[in-house]
């Protein structure tokens, strides 16, 4: 079970992304609804969750199935929401040299649930942007309008 959880320890998830397609595609590619899982590393607990990454490539693009990989990679590592969501947003905009990248995570955390405060239903969103999604406002509102239009 340990080695399911922890798989991502010695594994590198640039690799997911090693293979990707030359496009001339420049406009905003968002795939949402990636669920995941990890185990916190201050309680030792499950989160799970869901992550809406976005990013505008700079002529290349990589597969939907390879950053859901990319993700499950850096989640299968005992892990803080906030650390998982800078690590892949981090990842996609450097490993795929995006011109933009964002990513948004909503988590329920068994710490929160199971345990002490017991507030059923919480959950912890956290948000990351690396490029113009980072600098420019009007592009950050681009990225959060197409999630709601899905």
């Amino acid at each position: 079970m340990y080695a399911e959880f922890f798989s991502g320890l010695h594994r590198d998830p640039a690799e997911e992304l090693a293979t990707g397609f030359e496009e001339g595609h420049r406009g905003i590619v968002v795939l949402k609804g990636i669920q995941f899982s990890s185990i916190c590393e201050n309680h030792s607990l499950p989160f799970y969750g869901t992550a809406h990454i976005g990013y505008v490539p700079n002529g290349r693009v990589a597969g939907a199935s390879k950053l859901a990989r990319a993700l499950d990679v850096l989640a299968k590592r005992p892990q803080i929401q906030e650390r998982l969501t800078n690590q892949f947003v981090d990842l996609v905009y450097t490993t795929l040299k995006a011109e933009r990248a964002a990513l948004i995570m909503s988590a329920t955390h068994m710490c929160m649930t199971l345990r002490g405060v017991k507030k059923l239903g919480s959950e912890i969103v956290t948000q990351a942007s690396r490029g113009s999604l980072k600098t420019q406002p009007d592009a950050r509102r681009d990225f959060l309008a197409t999630l709601q239009e899905m």
